[in-house]
This record gives C-alpha cells, structure tokens and sequence, in this order.
C-alpha cells in the first residue's frame, strides 16, 4: 500500500491522507501457523458448556436432526445456491422450494404457502403488515402470550411506522381471549395468538376466529411445526394467515441463526402475500416444469410502496426443513411430536414431586410448561448450570412479575435419566 501511494512510511500516509491527528497503533502479532491456530481455538472452544443436559425452549428447541439432512444440505449444489433468478437454469432447486410449500401446506392445513421468510419474528411482523394491507387500517392486538422475543421484533420494525400496537396481557399460563376481542375496534387490522403459546398452552381458537372475523379483522397465528401432527392444526380453525419459527425442522440451535421463517396464508389473500411462491406448470413440450410466480419484479423498485423489502430468501434453511420432514416422514413426525408430549407430562409429574415446586395451570399443554419456584428462578438456573443442566427459562426476565417461575421444554432428545436428574439436582439446590 505505500509503496502504490508514494509513501515511506505510515506516518507520510496518514499525513497525505489530510488527517490531523495521530494514526492508531498498529499492534499486529505475528501471523501463526494453521496448527497454532487451531490448537488455540480448540482451547477456547473446551472453556464452552458443551455438556450442559438442555431443557430450555422459548420458541427455539433442542431436537434430533438426522445426519442425512447435513450430509444433503451440504452437497455444493444445494449449499451454494442463490435465488434462482432464472428458473429455466434452476429447476432443481425451484423443485426444492415447491416440495417444500407442499409439506408446511399440509403441516399447517392452509392451502398457499411462501418460499420462506427469514426467521419466526420477521415473519410474523411481515404478517401483520400483510393484515395492514388487506384491511387498509393500521390497528393490531397482540396476546401477552405470544413469545416475547417476537413482540419486541414487531415493536422494533414497527418503531418508525404510523402502527398502533395494543398488548393484551396473559392471564396465567393461557391468553385473555374476552379482552382480546374487546379490544377489537373499527381501526384494527388484526390479531395476533400463538398457538400453543408461549408457556407451551394449547388451546381452542376456533370460536375466537369466528368473532374476529365477525368485527372485520384478520387472525393470524405463530405456531410450533412439530406439535401440529398432533393437534388441530391452524388452518382447520380458520386463521387467515399462519406463521412459525422453522428452526425445530432440521435445523441447529445456534447463535440466533440462521433460522427459518414460515408463512402459509388463505388463498383469497395469496397475492398480498409477501416474497415469492415457487408454482408448477408444464411448458410447451408437456413437460413438467417450476416457476417462480406471483411476484412482482416491481417489488424491489416500488420503496415504500413495496409489498415488503424481501428481496432474498432462507432456501437453504428451508432445504433444511424439507429434507427433515422427508427423512422422518408423516408416521415419524407424529411420533416425535408425541415422544414431546409424553416425556413433558413425565417431566412435569417428576418436578412437582419435589417439595416447594408448584404447578402454574392445569390447562393442556404439548412439550413446554411452568413451574413456581421458592426462589428467583434466575437464581436457581444458575446453580443448575454449575451441575450441568440448563434447566429452562426464567420467565422474570421478560415478565418481571413471573421471577420464580420457570419455563421448562422437554424434546424427544431428553431421555428418563435426564429427567430424573433433573429433579434431583433441581431438589438438591432447593
């Protein structure tokens, strides 16, 4: 670099640069050889609670993926794809795409579905906007039982826009669905449940949906894709628009992702529906062929009279997920999501075994519950911790009237000597 600018040294540079007051230090080690590197890194890495035993959920869960996703994710053709701009070049992953629609239309019960969204929380916001779209008002009623990681999203992308957000608060473990529909004016666009909901309660929207539609607004719901092979799912109780966090489908736990989102919508509003659908058809020889359709080129130079700003996509997160639901099947996805359930209710029963430890509703839940702790709850997930457990979420950290209650998630990875120790580790810090 001084060299191709004249310069002898950094000091002449800085100064030719016109800057005025003294260049930083360049402190720059040494360079080391790849097994230094490496040796190190693993250093740091053995620091980490690699073995914590995780019970921790929130929206974001701890499930078995099998090798074959990685290994078919991995193959370059997949991995390295971008949004097929031209589908002619791109048929096998547009078919990728379709097949994906295809299994959350059939997950969801709802007969149109996106190529995927970004994450759970965007999708959701993304659904409320839809509402504002279709509806023309700018209203929306949010439960306090949805997640809230999700609400502070929709709180953030909604800061600079003329939205009016109105939070219902929760009552126990279960939504206010009276307060909820009184709080439906001629101005709301919509509201907004998850189901189960964020304490892991499953309950029945079906009646609400219909008085929501009789005041002239949208229902939309978050929902958790491995419970809906054995609930009703949303689209059988009339929801308008159905969004989910993905990440349960195949995909690690990680560092706030990537993750995946998913829309699935009624077809009457399939066209106000944001980001691209991929469609089959055939082409003029009769052959079967993909397309990218219903979507607007328009989209990405209209600014603020865009649909939305999604001019890319998570296929491969969304990849990911088709390949899951592949491997495992309709009969193994049913029997993931009851190994959930069953291994929840034991891990339930376990816990309020122990002296101290109350239950918090007695409502029916899939994999996620709460329990009342004699403590703050914080408190004691760091004492879990040191003896190896992550042992589910302190809900005084988003609810600070909830400090001694915890949140517990328990997937089909937790077996019945986690449980049990679980339990008694819990009653040993107590």
């Amino acid at each position: 670099m001084l060299e191709v600018t004249g310069c002898s040294n950094f000091d002449e540079l800085w100064r030719k640069a016109g800057l005025n007051f003294p260049h930083p230090a360049l402190t720059v080690p040494e360079g080391k050889s790849e097994f230094e590197v490496s040796s190190k890194l693993e250093r740091l890495a053995g620091k980490n609670h690699t073995h914590l035993v995780n019970f921790v959920g929130l929206g974001y869960y701890d499930h078995i993926i099998p090798a074959a996703v990685g290994e078919i994710c991995g193959r370059s053709e997949f991995y390295t794809a971008y949004t097929p701009y031209q589908p002619e070049a791109s048929q096998g992953t547009l078919q990728a795409i379709y097949e994906y629609q295809s299994a959350i239309s059939r997950l969801t019960a709802m007969p149109v579905v996106n190529a995927s969204l970004y994450d759970g929380g965007t999708a959701l916001f993304e659904a409320m906007m839809m509402a504002v779209r279709i509806t023309r008002k700018r209203r929306a009623v949010i439960s306090g039982a949805v997640s809230p990681i999700f609400r502070k999203m929709i709180q953030c992308y909604s800061g600079n826009l003329d939205i009016e957000l109105v939070e219902i608060p929760a009552v126990g473990v279960i939504s206010a669905q009276d307060k909820l529909l009184e709080a439906i004016d001629d101005a709301t666009a919509c509201v907004i449940i998850q189901y189960p909901n964020v304490f892991g309660t499953l309950e029945d929207w079906s009646n609400f949906v219909e008085e929501v539609h009789k005041k002239k607004a949208l229902a939309i719901c978050s929902t958790y894709p491995l419970a809906l092979p054995v609930i009703t799912p949303p689209g059988e109780m009339g929801f308008d628009i159905v969004t989910a966090e993905g990440q349960s489908l195949g995909i690690p736990l990680s560092f706030g992702g990537p993750y995946l989102g998913v829309m699935a919508v009624q077809e009457k509003h399939m066209r106000r529906m944001p980001g691209r659908i991929c469609g089959r058809t055939l082409d003029k020889n009769n052959k079967e062929s993909y397309v990218l359709t219903l979507q607007a080129r328009e989209q990405h130079i209209r600014r603020e009279n865009a649909m939305s700003n999604i001019c890319s996509n998570e296929n491969l997160c969304a990849l990911s997920a088709l390949v899951y639901m592949s491997c495992m099947g309709k009969q193994g996805m049913i029997d993931v999501a009851q190994l959930c359930a069953a291994k929840a209710v034991f891990a339930r029963n376990e816990l309020l075994k122990i002296d101290g430890v109350e239950a918090v509703g007695e409502e029916p839940f899939f994999n996620e519950f709460v329990i009342q702790l004699p403590e703050d709850a914080a408190e004691i997930t760091g004492r879990l911790i040191d003896k190896g457990f992550a042992p589910g979420f302190p809900l005084g950290r988003y609810y600070p009237e909830r400090s001694n209650q915890l949140l517990i998630a328990v997937t089909e990875k937790r077996t019945r000597e986690d449980i049990k120790s679980l339990a008694n580790a819990l009653e040993a810090v107590l």
